[in-house]
């Protein structure tokens, strides 16, 4: 039987079912704008990156040298998400028929492992100042924090600003906010010794960092193995799916019902029907395909419409015995 998808129901006829045809692979059509921001994040982080760790450094600051640490991670993240937008940019392929979209969830899985590697380092050795915390120059401390901040907040708002995000700017995105709230903790650690001379402020102010560091590891890998896994699109209840493809006039049956996500932005749907008898299968196939657009918003959808099951009176098989014995 044919299998019914968009892009066959918009060269089959004009009827509405294919309106959205020319949105169902929007293979980079936004890619650039993306890109330049990453471009420019990536710049102002490795910039400031080298002053924050070197004063750290010198001032024998856990919490800069943490944060430049969390910003080293950082950005190795946008270095990958540059890499891996603009592989993920690249045509599909006879031996890759999706392209190479996956590219920006393996670049935002591997920007997680690398949080949570960062995140290790961080606690073990603010564990080891908590037990011998040493002298610390405050004030410089505290400028760098404050200009650390700075350069997240101009870095989230490249980020942030126009159209065209996705998985890779969203990653990039929770790196920077995430590296602003630490900047923020060494801020205030810098206050607590300029004001108490409490050193130890240093270590929790690194621990808090840590926890951060942890929380958006653990947001990235889950988020990527999703895809990776091929599970249901966060957004799409299956049962709901099945109540609309079921619902469709035409339809008596279907089986082999899987949805999954490709890439950031591009979910899709594959589907079995079989046919009631009361209408062609490409119409039946179309018309399911519209209806899962509308009430989903899935937009590649795959339908397979099968013959319904022939009556025992009329198999063919029995018919010619019948025949034979008159």
């Amino acid at each position: 039987m044919l299998a019914m998808s968009a892009e066959h129901a918009h060269h089959a006829s004009p009827s509405p079912a294919h309106a959205h045809a020319h949105h169902r692979h929007p293979h980079r059509e936004g890619a650039q704008a993306p890109e330049r921001r990453l471009w420019a994040a990536l710049l102002l982080t490795v910039a400031f990156m080298v002053v924050e760790a070197v004063t750290g450094w010198l001032v024998h600051s856990l919490a800069l040298v943490s944060d430049a640490g969390h910003m080293l991670a950082d950005s190795g993240a946008l270095a990958l998400a540059v890499m891996a937008q603009r592989v993920a940019s690249r045509p599909r392929t006879l031996a890759r028929t999706y392209g190479y979209r996956r590219a920006e969830t393996l670049a935002a899985l591997a920007n997680g492992i690398a949080l949570g590697v960062t995140a290790i380092w961080v606690v073990a050795e603010a564990i080891s100042r908590w037990r011998a915390p040493g002298a610390i120059d405050a004030l410089p401390m505290l400028a760098v924090a404050g200009g650390g901040l700075v350069v997240n907040l101009l870095a989230g708002w490249v980020l942030s600003r126009g159209d065209g995000h996705n998985t890779n700017t969203r990653a990039a995105l929770a790196h920077v906010i995430s590296d602003a709230l630490g900047s923020v903790s060494a801020i205030v650690a810098a206050f607590l010794v300029l004001a108490f001379g409490w050193n130890r402020a240093d270590a929790v102010a690194s621990l808090l960092i840590s926890v951060l560091i942890l929380w958006g590891a653990f947001r990235l890998v889950t988020e990527t193995l999703h895809v990776l896994m091929e599970s249901t699109p966060p957004g799409v209840a299956l049962e709901e799916l099945e109540k609309t493809i079921r619902s469709t006039p035409g339809v008596a049956d279907m089986h082999d019902l899987h949805a999954w996500t490709i890439s950031d932005g591009f979910d899709a749907v594959t589907v079995h029907v079989v046919l009631d008898g009361a209408a062609h299968g490409t119409d039946v196939a179309r018309q399911v395909g519209e209806r899962i657009r509308v009430a989903h918003q899935v937009s590649h959808v795959t339908v397979q419409p099968e013959a319904p099951p022939l009556s025992p009176s009329l198999h063919p098989a029995q018919s010619l015995v019948r025949t034979r014995k008159e």
